[in-house]
């Protein structure tokens, strides 16, 4: 493997196609303003560097990133790539994952609008996270101890598991598939609508209208803070562990819940159970 230190490259595809380079604490900036410094290439690590031109990793298959930085002018930075691992780095530019496969992530910073779009098989380990539209169209996603915050994340995504994360997101899970949230905090509104097959295991979970239109819906052991007109039109199995303020509506399945300030039945076709205290709760009443 070639080593390079201590260069800084600023010229069109500068390292276009290499194959075998470790990059020791180079730069790419400067005024030639050149775009795509490592596209094509293969079997590439960098060490320490800077990055603050566009798109430098297209098409790049066994590309290793350690505590480098990634600025905010360093836009669409991998695209098309595959065989990736980037640990204890900045990712500040918009658009910075997107089309790539099997991608490790420990120890990063990312500030990326639209970050993660139709990503196939990513680990995510001990990350900060703010973005909107984060993974979009992504699967195969297993993040433990990730903190993001944004709006509309992880809409469309499959066959996908979070462990111990904390998100603090709007719209987020819509039309989610094959899903499994555990021991998390979910804070935003309208959560999870028209997803399928989706488990929150030990999850709090925080914000106005959530999860409606659900099929295949399962809560177990979950606290529901400051929920209201939850589960409209969904098929759930919810064991609660904290009071509701509403739930209108269910299609099937039941819910069992220690309290609820208000249950909204004015649709003839829900036919979901609510269980409070032990006690099953008789159609068409309504507490308040």
């Amino acid at each position: 493997m070639a080593v390079i230190e201590n260069q800084t490259f600023d010229a069109e595809r500068a390292l276009y196609g290499i194959d075998g380079l470790l990059l020791k604490n180079c730069s790419f900036d400067g005024p030639a303003d050149g775009e795509s410094a490592l596209k094509e290439s293969r079997n590439v690590e960098a060490q320490h560097c800077f990055f603050n031109l566009r798109y430098p990793f297209w098409h790049d298959h066994g590309l290793t990133i350690r505590n480098c930085e990634l600025t905010d002018k360093c836009r669409a930075a991998l695209w098309y790539s595959g065989h990736i691992v980037i640990e204890n780095t900045q990712l500040h530019g918009i658009k910075a994952l997107r089309e790539c496969s099997n991608v490790r992530m420990r120890g990063c910073d990312v500030v990326s609008p639209e970050f993660g779009w139709s990503v196939r098989g990513i680990e995510m380990e001990d990350c900060d996270a703010e973005s909107e539209y984060f993974m979009m169209r992504s699967a195969n996603l297993h993040f433990t101890d990730v903190r993001m915050k944004g709006k509309y994340s992880f809409q469309y995504i499959e066959d996908s598991v979070f462990e111990n994360c904390t998100f603090d997101t709007k719209d987020a899970f819509w039309h989610a598939k094959n899903v499994i949230v555990k021991n998390s905090v979910v804070k935003g509104e309208y959560l999870a609508w028209y997803c399928e097959n989706v488990t929150f295991q030990n999850c709090k979970i925080i914000g106005t209208q959530p999860l409606c239109y659900c099929k295949r819906l399962k809560l177990i052991g979950c606290e529901m803070i400051g929920c209201d007109l939850a589960f409209e039109r969904s098929e759930v199995d919810a064991a609660i562990t904290t009071p509701v303020l509403s739930i209108k509506n269910p299609y099937a399945g039941t819910i069992t819940v220690p309290a609820v300030g208000e249950i909204i039945r004015d649709d003839p076709d829900a036919k979901g159970k609510i269980v409070i205290r032990q006690g099953a709760y008789e159609m068409g009443r309504k507490i308040r």
